[in-house]
Parts: structure tokens; C-alpha cells; sequence
């Protein structure tokens, strides 16, 4: 019953296409603009190719934020964000995060989950050219970003916690608390920065997790 009124509700935020063409993506786009490809069968022996062209940093509160599904090069249909296009023997389900796309997945009938082909000279493109490139560099830029949000996570909560602390009728309760790790300001300022990239390198990668990527945005 959920998922059918999940359906139900994606769909209301479905408008028509209006046919026009699909612009290819230019090297000047690379901060914004997302662009993916997903080919599936037409039914009639060849390829029908679905392409998700989405810009990044939009809020998705806003009744103008969106993306936008193509056929075969044509404009298809705009949903408001998140986005959940049927498409056959599935759905193309599209989500942003604070730091790029938090989704960009092919989610079959049986609830398989396949990510989208990015193009290849967008930011995911040439990130998962990376990756095919240079495996190994790839896994250790990976780790490290990791890492980053896994450091970062900590002192917030650390910092939090001794903040919370100092509150009177907290700390008649449980005592104080000093958080182990006290940085200057232009740390946390440096701190928040490598952050950002760390998340904006693993958008590029589609991945997500609530608890670090979600609590870094």
C-alpha cells in the first residue's frame, strides 16, 4: 500500500514532455548539470535510450526545482524532485542531495536497483572514467573521502555534545564534557571545506548515506 501511494503521488508530479531535442553537455556545465542514459528495449528487437538531465544545487522544496526525462533524444516528460519516471519494466528514480545527486537509479518490477550511465564528459562521466582508468587511484580517493566524512562526523558530534553539556540542567545530570579533539575556528572552517569536496565526490559516485553524507549536507 505504501509503494502504491508513493506511485501515486510521483506520478501527480509528472507533466508531459514538450518534444524538444536533447542539448549535448558542454564542458562549461560540469558544475551544474547532471546527465544520464539508460537504454532498454523498444519491444521491437532494438534500443530505446532514456536520458535524465538534472542540475545540481537545486532545492528540492521549491516548486520550480525538477528534471527532465528523454526518449531517444526527445523531450519526454518534467517531474518535480524527487522525481520518479515510469519507464518500461520499471522506474527511473531521481534524487538530489546537498552535494550533487543522491540518485540516479533504474529500479526494475522486482525491485532490482541499477544506476543510470553518466554522460561521458559530465563530472560523473569523467569520475567513472577515473574509476575504469585508474582503478587503484580510484579506490584511494574513495577511502579518503570516506575517511573525511567519517572524521568530520565525529568532531560534530563531539563538539555538540559539549555544547549540549553546558547546559545547567543537562550538566547537573550528566556532568560535563569536554570534547576530545578543541579546534580553532579556521580549522573548522578548512574542516567544512574538505567536507564539501568529499561529499561532492561521492555524489559524483551516486553514493549516499544518510548518516554521513546526510549529516555533512
Amino acid at each position: 500500500m505504501f509503494e502504491e501511494m508513493r506511485s501515486r503521488r510521483a506520478a501527480r508530479r509528472i507533466t508531459p514532455g514538450d518534444g524538444r531535442p536533447l542539448k549535448r553537455f558542454r564542458w562549461w556545465q560540469l558544475p551544474y548539470r547532471s546527465l544520464f542514459y539508460l537504454p532498454l528495449p523498444d519491444g521491437s528487437g532494438g534500443k530505446a535510450v532514456y536520458a535524465v538531465d538534472v542540475k545540481r544545487g537545486q532545492d528540492q522544496t521549491s516548486a520550480t526545482a525538477g528534471a527532465d526525462l528523454y526518449l531517444d533524444g526527445r523531450h519526454h516528460a518534467r517531474s518535480k524532485l524527487p522525481a520518479a519516471f515510469p519507464v518500461p519494466g520499471g522506474t527511473v528514480e531521481v534524487r538530489l542531495s546537498a552535494f550533487g545527486l543522491r540518485r540516479c537509479h533504474y529500479v526494475t518490477v522486482d525491485g532490482a536497483e541499477h544506476p543510470l550511465v553518466p554522460d561521458r564528459d559530465s563530472a560523473e562521466g569523467r569520475r567513472a572514467h577515473l574509476d575504469r582508468s585508474h582503478p587503484a587511484l580510484s579506490r584511494w580517493i574513495g577511502a579518503f573521502s570516506l575517511t573525511v566524512l567519517v572524521v568530520g562526523l565525529v568532531v560534530l558530534v563531539t563538539q555538540l555534545a559539549q555544547q549540549v553539556a553546558e547546559i545547567p540542567a543537562v550538566a547537573e545530570r550528566v556532568g560535563a564534557f569536554t570534547a576530545p579533539v578543541q579546534l580553532p575556528a579556521w580549522c573548522n572552517v578548512v574542516l567544512t571545506l574538505v567536507t564539501a569536496v568529499a561529499g561532492t565526490e561521492r555524489a559524483l559516485r551516486l553514493r549516499y548515506s544518510r548518516l554521513l553524507d546526510g549529516t555533512a549536507g
